[in-house]
């Protein structure tokens, strides 16, 4: 077991040594909002079981966490409505593109995995039914799990996207008219572009992913899943998100991860803590180059893989 001193210095060598990376990759300049991020950027954080949390680089810097947020609205339907979620939304790895219509259309407008685009929406459209505000529910959840009371939407990141998110007005529309849809096109992708939108921290993503280290208890000791439901959201996860290179993160990292285009990856570390990497720049994939590099290097160092 590696010591707190040993935590804080080798997440400092990772920082340094993972950074340069960027070069590599280029920032999501499809959404303007994001196009504008430094590619420079560079944090890397841990949230241990015990309690502790460790940081280097940009890891208090909030960024837009985007498709992250997709593992915790998937948890909260969850913990809300078990397994009927799994007659609207697959379980499987894509192998296309986050934002495929041809393969929606294929699949008769049921979404291959909750993790690509199609399938968030479908997740909020649920959450949308069960709680009445699938945003305003994420971000209260995210607030206690962090312990941040300012976790909030950046408006300029969410008119961005709303701007420019025509292919996902597809993909909600034809999932509505698959029957697929039971909330307005217009609500849903309101609440999905103001989820993606989201601001927070390397620091605070990984407090806030605690409970899925934690076989689903939230911090303050409650239950928010339980350890079979904990166990397939992280299986999802190590599968599927990553986009479609899911295969490549698993063989080089080793651990149930979600990516987001804004350059965040949290990463899970059973029964020890939740890993949040955030660089800007991204591989054609549309995963973090130096976030992947770090992460690698991480478990390579420490041996905390799931395998």
């Amino acid at each position: 077991m590696l010591g707190v001193m040993d935590l804080q210095a080798l997440l400092d060598d990772l920082a340094a040594e993972a950074a340069p990376f960027a070069a590599h990759g280029k920032v999501a300049d499809y959404i303007p909002a994001l196009a504008a991020v430094d590619p420079a950027h560079f944090g890397i954080a841990l949230a241990t079981m015990d309690g502790q949390l460790y940081g280097s680089g940009d890891w208090q810097t909030p960024f837009s966490i985007q498709s992250v947020s997709k593992a915790f609205s998937l948890a909260l339907v969850l913990a809300r409505d078990g397994e009927s979620l799994w007659r609207r939304v697959g379980r499987e790895p894509s192998g296309s593109a986050f934002n495929s219509l041809v393969q929606l259309e294929y699949e008769k407008g049921i979404p291959r995995n909750p993790f690509i685009n199609a399938g968030a929406l479908i997740l909020i459209d649920r959450l949308l039914s069960l709680s009445g505000d699938s945003l305003g529910t994420l971000r209260t959840f995210l607030r206690a799990e962090s312990g941040n009371a300012n976790v909030d939407v950046d408006p300029e990141v969410a008119a961005s996207e709303a701007s420019h998110g025509h292919r996902n007005a597809a993909l909600a529309h034809f999932m509505a008219s698959c029957g697929n849809l039971g909330n307005p096109v217009e609500t849903v992708l309101d609440h999905y572009f103001r989820q993606c939108s989201l601001t927070l921290s390397c620091g605070d993503l990984a407090k806030a992913g605690l409970f899925l280290a934690n076989h689903g208890l939230r911090a303050d000791g409650s239950r928010l899943l339980t350890r079979s439901e904990a166990k397939r959201i992280n299986s999802v996860m190590l599968t599927c998100g990553t986009y479609d290179a899911a295969g490549d993160f698993a063989y080089r990292v080793g651990l149930p991860g979600k990516s987001g285009v804004g350059g965040g990856i949290l990463a899970v570390l059973p029964e020890r803590g939740i890993l949040c990497v955030w660089s800007p720049a991204l591989d054609p994939k549309g995963n973090s180059v130096a976030g992947v590099e770090a992460l690698d290097r991480f478990t390579t160092r420490t041996g905390w893989s799931i395998f």
